[in-house]
């Protein structure tokens, strides 16, 4: 997997293909073929009607507003940010919290003030933007015997915030885990206790279903189209509403658009016929890019990374349910050279599983290459390899009945799980090299790829449950 690293140093990629055709007419396409299906926008329409441009501005204005409070604005970025509107106002967002942050680092007592719903609200800002707060800045609400003071009790907007706040939590910060404790307990509590009016209840219960932090906004947005921090009658607050419902129409229409873009590419594709005992859920598929890609702007890379994803489903189904242990080596050595002539000896489902790969792996890299100039075609391959010799272990695993150790399980289940291809693809459709310089290497894997595989792999295998 260090082969991972030489994606800067390769040329414009070798073959493209557009599309695979059915049954077995699947061909090796010839370098230099792209037709214009095949180029980067997808959607061209524009994506805001001019009543929805002129409200823009209009908020942009407000939101740049020197008369406005820093908490007011502080409210307007969480209403964005909850309302799934923030990807317009990400110069702006980050304008003020960059001066937030200098504020907070020259102030000799933290944000100045002992008010635990702002302290909790700019502390879950800042570090939502990348900014370290230390959690000392809760000291302050700490009794004796290094609990949080039950004088907080009473004031539920605080620990609302803080319950929040902990969720942003790092390794060793114990402050923050006794933080969600305390919280969670509290809320809970009043819930049951009745303390809140219908509408104070139904947003306690979403804020401890669904952690901000913790949640896709596209899905949760609607919810907070009610009162908001006690501020309904707020004029801004309306116009955020009011600006979010179009917002929410339009990018409905945009999902719908990129749904058909996927179902016609699988249906053309003709690997649902060819291939009857794969899954044939390209929705599903398409749900998985727009957890990972939820920014409306990346379309194309959404419906791109949905094809990468089908195939992780595909090869899956084909080493589970397809193959025999000699025709899966077969087809892993085969796509570890990547040999399109070698393939002709791979029974048929075989071969137009590996030509379909084959060419959807150059169509990527063409598109990478022409957008941000670098080709990411050998970077790519050598992680379908690791997938598919991942697979092969597994494969020879279950073959012999004997149970593998569970740390050689789980460091095979991280290239197993097939997130590392989403990671890579990712990764190379946003235009980021991975390069010595720019990624720390663990066992052959860029940390950031290898921890996020095996905490998903934990995840799939483990479950959840509330605590």
């Amino acid at each position: 997997m260090t082969l991972l690293l030489k994606s800067s140093f390769f040329p414009k990629p070798e073959i493209v293909a557009a599309k695979v055709p059915r049954s077995q007419r699947i061909k090796y396409v010839k370098c230099g073929y792209l037709p214009p299906s095949g180029k980067w926008n997808i959607i061209e329409e524009d994506f805001l009607n001019d009543n929805h441009g002129v409200k823009l501005k209009v908020l942009k204005r407000v939101l740049t507003n020197g008369s406005e409070s820093s908490l007011q604005k502080l409210y307007m970025i969480d209403a964005m940010q909850r309302l799934n509107i923030d990807y317009h106002f990400q110069e702006e967002i980050d304008d003020f919290l960059r001066k937030e942050y200098v504020i907070y680092s020259t102030s000799g007592d933290g944000f100045g003030h002992d008010d635990l719903h702002q302290i909790a609200l700019h502390f879950r800002l800042l570090r939502q933007q990348g900014y370290h707060v230390p959690p000392e800045v809760f000291d302050k609400f700490i009794d004796n015997r290094g609990k949080f003071n039950e004088r907080l009790c009473g004031n539920m907007k605080g620990i609302r915030d803080l319950y929040e706040a902990s969720h942003l939590s790092i390794v060793g910060e114990d402050i923050l885990d006794e933080a969600e404790q305390f919280s969670k307990k509290v809320l809970k509590e009043m819930l049951l206790g009745n303390c809140f009016d219908n509408h104070e209840a139904k947003l306690v219960t979403n804020t401890l279903q669904h952690p901000s932090h913790k949640s896709l906004a596209m899905l949760t947005g609607r919810e907070f189209f009610g009162d908001f921090h006690n501020m309904n009658n707020n004029g801004w607050l309306g116009s955020f509403k009011d600006f979010a419902k179009i917002d929410f129409s339009w990018q409905q229409n945009l999902h719908r658009q990129e749904i058909h873009q996927i179902s016609r590419w699988w249906t053309e594709l003709g690997l649902g016929n060819e291939l009857n005992y794969a899954r044939n859920q390209p929705l599903k598929w398409y749900m998985w890019s727009l957890a990972c890609l939820t920014d409306p702007t990346l379309s194309e890379e959404r419906v791109e990374l949905t094809k990468a994803i089908s195939f992780i489903y595909i090869i899956d189904d084909t080493f589970d349910l397809y193959g025999t242990l000699h025709e899966l080596t077969m087809f892993t050595d085969v796509l570890s050279r990547w040999d399109i002539a070698a393939s002709e000896q791979l029974p048929d489902c075989l071969k137009i599983c590996f030509k379909a790969l084959y060419n959807l792996n150059n169509e990527i890299s063409t598109k990478i290459y022409r957008k941000h100039g670098f080709n990411p075609t050998h970077s790519l391959r050598k992680a379908w390899e690791s997938l598919f010799k991942a697979f092969l272990v597994e494969a020879e695993w279950f073959a012999s009945g004997n149970m593998l150790h569970s740390e050689k399980y789980l460091n095979n289940g991280i290239i197993s799980s097939g997130v590392h291809i989403v990671l890579v693809h990712i990764f190379f459709l946003l235009g980021q090299r991975l390069t010595q310089e720019n990624v720390e290497i663990i066992d052959g894997f860029p940390r950031i790829i290898s921890s996020a595989a095996k905490i998903l792999r934990l995840w799939d295998d483990l479950g959840t449950a509330e605590v």
